[in-house]
């Protein structure tokens, strides 16, 4: 056996750093120094941030009871969740639009309406333009028309028949409704003209039908011919606007004109 050798160690000195090292160097983490401890780093005298806790990675979560009290409703903490963003504009339009297209059996209803006008003006239209359904027939309605006080006889039964024809056709398809009904209104509003100019004073009875057919004609020029129409797809169907009056007025200056030039007469004398 050999004795133990004599070399003495030497005693590893301590920085104020840290520790120190075999080779007199501060120990910078444990692995320098598995002995000593990591030293405590500072940047301009201020000691850096170690922990979690340090760091500000371990936030504090509110209790169940500390949520909705007034201090959590008056301002939010680091793990809160923010309020969500407000939707645009367009999308609560949409969503407040969704229930207009639900429009229960209207369209439905504006179809039969469709049908009882326009089938009644195609009839009447068919009677004068063709003499069907023991119709007069062109040269019977130019007759009444001339004993009637109608000036331009042949200008007058062809605007009549032809209006009664085209504006109740293409209100029973749904196709250029508001136009349609606006033509149809003239003709019956002369016929209602007409018919009372043959009576003594305002009579209601005399002109009952007409007054029924030009109401039921501007209701759908106000309304639209709804979705069972070949005007679907446009604004007036379903969503009639400012051109609705547009498309009465006409009607009714059309006949107003038509009956001052082509009649002249005052329907209340």
């Amino acid at each position: 056996m050999t004795d133990k050798s004599n070399a003495s160690t030497e005693k590893i000195p301590h920085t104020q750093s840290g520790t120190a090292t075999a080779n007199g160097h501060a120990a910078r983490s444990p692995f320098d120094a598995p002995t000593g401890q990591l030293p405590v780093l500072s940047a301009n005298g201020t000691p850096l941030a170690r922990t979690e806790d340090e760091l500000g990675l371990d936030p504090e979560v509110p209790t169940v009871g500390e949520i909705g009290s007034p201090a959590m409703t008056t301002s939010y903490s680091f793990a809160s969740i923010p309020p969500a963003p407000t939707p645009p504009a367009e999308t609560v339009r949409m969503r407040r639009s969704r229930p207009e297209y639900r429009r229960g059996t209207t369209d439905f209803g504006l179809f039969a309406l469709r049908l009882l006008v326009g089938l009644s003006f195609l009839y009447h239209g068919l009677q004068k333009l063709t003499g069907w359904f023991d119709g007069p027939g062109m040269d019977g309605i130019r007759r009444a028309m001339e004993h009637g006080g109608w000036k331009h006889v042949d200008i007058a039964a062809s605007l009549l028949s032809g209006a009664e024809v085209g504006g109740g056709a293409l209100i029973v398809l749904g196709l250029a409704t508001p136009l349609a009904a606006g033509a149809v209104v003239a003709t019956v509003t002369d016929a209602w003209l007409w018919k009372q100019s043959m009576a003594h004073g305002l009579e209601y009875k005399q002109v009952e039908i007409e007054s029924l057919l030009a109401a039921a004609a501007a209701v759908l020029i106000f309304t639209g011919p709804g979705r069972l129409s070949f005007d679907r797809g446009r604004g007036w169907a379903t969503r009639p606007s400012w051109g609705s009056f547009v498309c009465l007025l006409l009607g009714l200056a059309a006949a107003l004109g038509s009956w001052f030039y082509l009649h002249g007469g005052n329907p209340f004398h």
